[in-house]
């Protein structure tokens, strides 16, 4: 079934529609008429069954006829700090954290940051990249999209504090890996973390001091040096694995392993 937005202010009228980008691809390219099912999300979690009621130029009218709280979410909250790469490299990033179950995407500007764009094309960028986000969303059928922070400096990502049981930055040059034994030993519940990624040229030796000063782990990610699209990728699966939904958590848990 097909999985598409709906506005919350739009489920407490009298007549819920869906409205924008999602109603033209509705009309126009999927052709769906009145008494097609469909599915909607919300950002409150929760989905939705509706069957579409009436169609027009500009929006589609639905009802809905059912909802469900079980949904493809991770139970780990992941918020992932990236530093400013290369144009389309953000872009792709995007879609593909959102698909992995990223909670939020902070981007930030860092010593080596090659791309700094201005105010106006940040603004642009940010708008893109929510829409990309909501894209991905519904082609891995998320209840949730991946939430798009404002671009800010290092200085402010390493002074975040909002909760997070394990703060981690990613180095090229960390010869250590995550210690997953120690870190479960230590750490009991780990239900949010922030992990930091680097731009193309990587972080410079004070950033990387200054992160721990601010109780950061530093972690590698194997011998070979990865690009940075692929670090940021590959640093989001192995969390997942290791604390989320997408490898040994689940696997411990099916076993009966506390």
């Amino acid at each position: 079934m097909r999985l598409f937005y709906i506005e919350q202010s739009e489920l407490a009228s009298p007549n819920p529609s869906i409205r924008g980008v999602d109603a033209r691809h509705i009309i126009n390219v999927l052709r769906l008429k009145p008494g097609d099912s469909i599915e909607l999300f919300d950002e409150s979690g929760i989905k939705y069954e509706a069957s579409i009621v009436a169609v027009s130029s500009a929006r589609v009218e639905i009802s809905v006829v059912g909802q469900s709280n079980q949904t493809v979410e991770s139970f780990l909250e992941i918020v992932v700090a990236q530093s400013f790469l290369k144009e389309s490299k953000m872009d792709s990033l995007i879609r593909q954290l959102t698909e992995l179950g990223i909670t939020k995407w902070i981007p930030f500007i860092s010593e080596r940051s090659i791309s700094r764009p201005d105010d106006k094309r940040l603004y642009n960028r940010t708008k893109r990249w929510e829409s990309i986000a909501k894209e991905a969303t519904k082609q891995c059928k998320r209840a949730k999209t991946t939430k798009i922070g404002k671009t800010v400096s290092i200085k402010e990502i390493l002074s975040l504090e909002q909760g997070f049981d394990l703060k981690i930055i990613f180095w090229e040059n960390e010869k250590n890996l995550l210690d997953i034994k120690n870190l479960t030993a230590t750490h009991k519940d780990i239900n949010k973390i922030l992990i930091i990624l680097g731009p193309e040229g990587g972080f410079t030796d004070s950033e990387i001091e200054k992160a721990k000063e601010s109780s950061f782990l530093t972690a590698g990610l194997g011998p070979r040096i990865l690009r940075a699209e692929t670090a940021s990728i590959s640093a989001c699966t192995l969390i997942q694995f290791l604390f989320g939904d997408m490898g040994q958590k689940i696997l411990d848990k099916n076993a009966g392993i506390k």
